[in-house]
């Protein structure tokens, strides 16, 4: 890139973050209307940059090695040295959880990008096509919502080896059905919208009027499900993992340390609680500021 270019850049995104901007306005009457869903989108944009950060660096923001032995004494309490204590191996307890908390990080994001990926999609061509493929992709949907994802992912570990792979192709194509019904209903709704119908009017092929106007007026409702659905996969993998469906070793998994933890709560109560605590507190992060974008994008609720 050229330095004009990335001047262009720069000068582009100052624009848009600019004070008068539209999205600075945006962000600002979001903050004022929903203070606790703003909040709590700086958790949930911190725990990104965290497992996102230690990704790209290759565990840089790991104060040890999360799988090395000894580093410390064993079920050592919390110190400066170990922030979050160590573990009945001696492995710094803070390091695990960084580890874990981006592999949480990515499974949770796979999983919804294939469930939104897969369900937008297929709940788009349903509300839009007509009634008799509607009619057929729906039955198909309800046949898989006799399926629950947990099930689901019990089978693929049954028959595969238990893994993230497995989780992320599990309760992937379990949320997929749920997708698809709130994009369905969405789609049914904006189909009936008069520029679309103008659209039509005018010669508009049904591929065209569904991604130039269907699609790109789907991604609020999109955008405040993948927010939640997110929190719903996480805690999902966190307890596949607790009895061992889920991610295994030698990789660290935040569901892995509740259940190693388990045997010390009454010795070691911060095996549990740093984990515990850690999922706890992202997963309500996503529920709220779910909650909040969801208030906030709708035109009833929103104060003008």
């Amino acid at each position: 890139m050229t330095q004009r270019q990335t001047s262009e850049v720069v000068g582009q995104a100052g624009t848009v973050f600019a004070p008068g901007s539209r999205v600075s306005r945006g962000i600002r009457r979001f903050v004022r209307q929903q203070p606790i869903g703003f909040v709590s989108g700086l958790v949930v944009l911190l725990f990104v940059a965290i497992a996102f950060l230690n990704w790209v660096t290759g565990g840089a923001l790991t104060t040890h090695d999360p799988t090395e032995i000894g580093v410390g004494g064993r079920l050592d309490g919390p110190s400066l040295d170990h922030f979050f204590g160590t573990d009945e191996r001696g492995r710094d307890l803070f390091s695990r959880v960084v580890e874990g908390t981006e592999i949480s990080a990515f499974v949770g994001l796979m999983a919804v990008l294939l469930a939104v990926g897969g369900g937008g999609l297929v709940g788009t061509i349903s509300g839009f096509a007509g009634q008799r493929a509607d009619f057929f992709i729906q039955r198909v949907m309800d046949a898989m919502l006799a399926m629950p994802g947990l099930l689901l992912v019990l089978v693929l570990a049954a028959a595969l080896n238990p893994s993230a792979t497995v989780v992320i192709l599990g309760l992937g194509i379990g949320f997929l059905p749920g997708v698809n019904r709130v994009v369905r209903s969405s789609t049914l709704a904006i189909k009936q919208e008069q520029y679309v119908e103008a659209a039509r009017a005018i010669g508009g092929s049904g591929p065209r009027v569904m991604v130039r106007h269907i699609m790109p007026n789907l991604v609020a409702p999109v955008t405040v499900l993948v927010s939640i659905a997110i929190g719903a996969v996480i805690v999902a993998e966190a307890g596949l993992s607790f009895i061992g469906l889920g991610v295994q070793q030698p990789s660290t998994s935040l569901g892995q340390l509740l259940n190693s933890g388990r045997s010390f709560m009454e010795n070691a109560p911060w095996l549990v609680l740093a984990p515990g605590g850690a999922i706890t507190i992202v997963v309500l992060a996503f529920n709220l500021f779910g909650d909040g974008l969801r208030d906030y994008l709708d035109p009833r609720l929103r104060n003008l």
